[in-house]
Parts: C-alpha cells; sequence; structure tokens
C-alpha cells in the first residue's frame, strides 16, 4: 500500500457532499455531481429524502467493479431508509431491481426471450410502421407541432405495450400510471397507488394469460407461473419494471432530439451520412445526463476497498453511470459529442446482473426514430428558443415536457 492509501485510509472521512433534487434544463450536465467527480473517485453524499450518507462511485472502471461483485448487494436495501432522491420507495418485496443473484438471475430467465436479438427483431417491423404511422399523421396534420406529444411519447408506449402484450386500449391508462410513478412532484401517496393500480392490472392479464404460448411478456409470465418458476407477486413484479422501463425512453429521446435540433452541423452530418448514424446513437446515449442524481443504491455486505477507500459492511454505495460515461481515462475529451467515436463502452444500460433488460429495445427505438425523422422531415427544426423548451420537473428520468417544431 503506497502513503496516499495509507493517508486516505486513516485519515478523515471523505465530507458528506448535500446532493439536492436540481430540476435542470437542456442537456446541462448536474453541476453537484461535476464537483463530486472532482473530489475524487469516491465521495460521500447525501440525496434529499431517506436517513443518513452514502458512498458514490464515479469513475468507469470502479462502477463496473461495484455493479458486477456479489458483495454489493440490492436486496440488503430493503427495509432500510437508505438517503435517496425520491420520497417514494417503489419496488416492492420480491421486485427483480432489488434482488441479487441468483434469485435475481431466475426472475430474469423468464422474461429473456423477448429480449434477446430475435425477440427485439420481432417487434422492429411493427415498430417501424407505428412509427411511420404517427410521423405521417403529424405532416398531415402540419406545423407546427409538438414532437413529444406526436411522436416521442406515443411511440415507446405502443412498442412497450405491443411487447409486453398489452392491447392498444390500455395504452393511454398505463402512460398516467407510469408518469405518476415516475415523478416525485406528486407526492408518495400518488406514486405509490399507481404502481399498486399497474400492479393490479398485470395482476389480472398475467392470470389470463397462464396457458398462453405466445411470445409477449404478459404471456411468458403467465406461462412461468402456470410452471411455478415464479410468484404472481414476483411476475407481477417484473411487468411494472419493464412498462415503467420501456416508457422512460419517451424523456430519453426527447432529450436525443433536443441535442440534436440545437446542434444543426450535427443534424446535418447525420441527415447527410446516414451510415454515421449507428454510432452517433450511441455517443448520444453516453452524453446525454438522462436521469437526475442517481438511481438505486446497494448495501457493501463485507469491508471492501476502493481506491483506497474503506467502504465497510453495512455502508449503502450508489454508483453513478452519468459519472463513468465522463470518465476521461476511459472517453477521451469526454464533454465532446464525437459521433465517429470508438470504442464506446458507455454504461448508458448499467452494468452487470442489473444491465437494463431493454437496452437493445431502447436503441432499436432510438435508431427508428433517427432514421424516420431525419430522412422524412430533413427540415424540422425547434419552434422555439432553445432556453424556451419546457423540461419536466420533478421527474427522475429527464427529458422536455414539449418540444416545439417545425419544418
Amino acid at each position: 500500500m503506497n502513503t496516499m492509501e495509507q493517508q486516505i485510509r486513516t485519515g478523515p472521512m471523505p465530507p458528506v457532499r448535500h446532493w439536492p433534487a436540481l430540476d435542470l434544463s437542456g442537456a446541462d450536465f448536474d453541476p453537484v455531481l461535476t464537483e463530486l467527480m472532482r473530489e475524487g473517485p469516491v465521495t460521500r453524499i447525501q440525496l434529499p429524502h431517506g436517513e443518513g450518507w452514502a458512498w458514490l462511485v464515479t469513475r468507469h472502471d470502479d462502477v463496473k467493479f461495484v455493479t458486477n461483485d456479489a458483495r454489493f448487494s440490492r436486496e440488503a436495501v430493503m427495509g432500510r431508509q437508505v438517503t435517496r432522491l425520491a420520497p417514494h420507495f417503489i419496488p416492492a418485496a420480491g421486485a427483480v431491481g432489488f434482488a441479487d443473484p441468483p434469485e435475481h438471475t431466475r426472475l430474469r430467465r423468464s422474461v429473456a426471450a423477448a429480449f434477446t436479438t430475435r425477440g427485439v427483431e420481432r417487434v422492429r417491423d411493427g415498430a417501424r410502421a407505428l412509427l411511420d404511422g404517427m410521423v405521417g399523421d403529424m405532416l398531415r396534420a402540419g406545423p407546427p407541432a409538438d414532437l413529444t406529444d406526436a411522436v416521442l411519447a406515443p411511440f415507446p408506449i405502443a412498442v412497450i405495450c405491443e411487447l409486453m402484450g398489452v392491447p392498444a386500449a390500455d395504452r393511454e391508462r398505463m402512460h398516467t400510471w407510469t408518469q405518476l410513478i415516475l415523478s416525485s412532484a406528486h407526492g408518495a401517496e400518488v406514486s405509490e397507488r399507481a404502481r399498486d393500480e399497474m400492479g393490479a392490472y398485470f395482476g389480472a392479464l398475467i392470470g389470463e394469460r397462464r396457458g398462453s404460448s405466445a411470445e409477449d411478456v404478459a404471456s411468458l409470465l403467465g406461462a412461468a407461473v402456470g410452471r411455478e418458476e415464479l410468484t404472481v407477486e414476483e411476475a407481477v413484479g417484473l411487468a411494472v419494471l419493464i412498462q415503467i422501463g420501456g416508457e422512460a425512453v419517451t424523456n430519453n429521446s426527447g432529450q436525443m432530439f433536443f441535442v440534436l435540433l440545437t446542434r444543426p452541423d450535427l443534424w446535418r452530418r447525420l441527415r447527410e451520412e446516414p451510415g454515421v448514424r449507428s454510432r452517433a446513437v450511441d455517443e448520444l446515449l453516453r452524453w446525454i445526463p438522462h436521469r437526475n442524481a442517481v438511481g438505486l443504491s446497494r448495501i457493501a455486505l463485507e469491508d471492501v476497498e476502493i481506491k483506497g477507500v474503506r467502504i465497510k459492511e453495512g455502508d449503502a454505495v450508489y454508483v453513478s453511470y452519468l459519472a463513468a460515461n465522463r470518465d476521461p481515462e476511459v472517453f477521451p475529451d469526454p464533454d465532446r459529442i464525437d459521433v465517429t467515436r470508438s470504442p464506446n463502452p458507455h454504461l448508458a444500460f448499467g452494468h452487470g446482473p442489473h444491465y437494463c433488460v431493454g437496452g437493445m429495445l431502447a436503441r432499436l427505438e432510438s435508431e427508428l426514430l433517427v432514421d424516420a425523422l431525419l430522412d422524412r422531415i430533413p427540415g424540422l427544426r425547434l419552434a422555439v428558443p432553445p432556453d424556451e423548451v419546457p423540461f419536466r420537473k420533478g421527474a427522475l428520468i429527464r427529458g422536455p415536457e414539449a418540444l416545439p417544431v417545425t419544418w
């Protein structure tokens, strides 16, 4: 152990930094996170809700280490009031987001078929047709338009509902529940009631599909319950998590198009060079700060050392994927959007056992949106100055409330 490590270990603990829930506009990077990244690879934070403080890990290699190491447990968070961003504690007991392997592996296995390359490709043609219809409707209605309302919100809702096996008539209800769950602006009671109502809906749907051999998620979960591989509670928890995650694409896509429409040179390049679009989507996924603060915490099950800092058994630990995606040791000139960046080992969809199950689907949707809007509306542009685009307040996943456009 070198002298510096000894000093870090035996010296004073890093200060606890209060991290407020900032309502940031556009693609502004969180100034508090910027400071924390400068302070060191392992710092301490206190978020607006819950109790006490938690460690924050920001370097790319350390984030990968924590998220892939069984000594950091999601399950151990249950029942603890860890400092957190949201006032409500959404995951219920048995939810896959708070399970550790091997339980976590068992839960994810039941829906894995829907999210393989084959499963995602199964919805590509239908998703493209849905999107073409939405873009066509917007063009026929004529400018100006709200791109969020016309395309960016209904498209991912339609795709995730299709994948889940939710009938088209129930899409709006799903959208309302998801918005209430993903927002901290209405208070814990409203968010938890929305989660419970969505859970009751999926409980009934999964029950109906127990004997189904279809490939949608509700049918896969129904079949797994029928084989007694999952309890109804576990199946419902999975369905709620996947539905919410699928719709989060709305806000991510809103930010992606806000970035493209406020950088005319980038828009022009992607329009003229379709070959760079795939890499550009990856680069935008890396660069865009798609969430506020941090997501779900973990608990250290034993003492673990990271960069000379001893994290003790029982300590809460957060990782920041946003910070990891701006690590200069992995991404040269990390604050610049470089559409030719290669390799690009970004962590936009997480890492380790809790890697986003719908990552491949989200990426497919982003590519379809970029192709459709660049090719069909090459003159698309913002209808208001960038600083007049309204951004969501109190949302865990960042994004514009509306994206006024013209062409």
